[in-house]
């Protein structure tokens, strides 16, 4: 065997491994290790994507109504038990026609390109669903807002989020558990 082969192979292998890696890295580094969605980086970026090709889409923000008292009351874990279901119940709700995310904390976001497919009340009743953690029923509620960006001038992400914010603001100020 020619060692000068087997000279030149061995860094390309190695490059090659590293490379492959650090490929595996940035893919875990846009899914939430708790949720299993998508980071903020990786929403955006899908969800940039989905927008050029739907602009009639719906970028919906997601925040969950007195998550502090839950971690207060019931601990952390059953925090985490209600940020798990929540991100479960969005994903279900958006299928194959969306996508979710979770910006961090208990705030996320979806986006989904057909309008038949998304009833904000069905979404609305699936948070609104209690979780039981350690035979422990814990109550949840959501605030969502939503924009499409196909209303504006221009139809970028980042306006559909500023809109769809401003609107679950809106529905926070009537009251928890509402829709705008």
């Amino acid at each position: 065997m020619d060692t000068h082969i087997v000279a030149a192979g061995l860094p390309a292998l190695g490059w090659a491994l590293h490379g492959g890696l650090l490929l595996r890295r940035l893919a875990t580094a846009r899914r939430d290790p708790l949720t299993g969605l998508h980071t903020r980086a990786g929403w955006t970026a899908r969800a940039e994507r989905l927008i050029a090709k739907h602009p009639d889409s719906l970028v919906l923000l997601v925040d969950l109504d007195d998550f502090k008292a839950i971690n207060d009351t019931h601990g952390h874990a059953a925090g985490d038990a209600v940020l798990t279901a929540t991100a479960r119940r969005l994903s279900a709700w958006c299928g194959r026609h969306g996508i979710a995310g979770r910006l961090g904390g208990d705030e996320f976001v979806a986006i989904i390109t057909d309008l038949g497919a998304a009833n904000l009340f069905d979404l609305w009743s699936a948070l609104d669903t209690p979780v039981t953690h350690n035979e422990q029923v814990v109550p949840v509620s959501a605030s969502i807002g939503s924009c499409s960006p196909g209303i504006m001038p221009v139809p970028t992400l980042s306006d559909a989020l500023s809109a769809a914010d401003t609107a679950m603001y809106a529905a926070k100020g009537h009251g928890r558990r509402n829709t705008r």
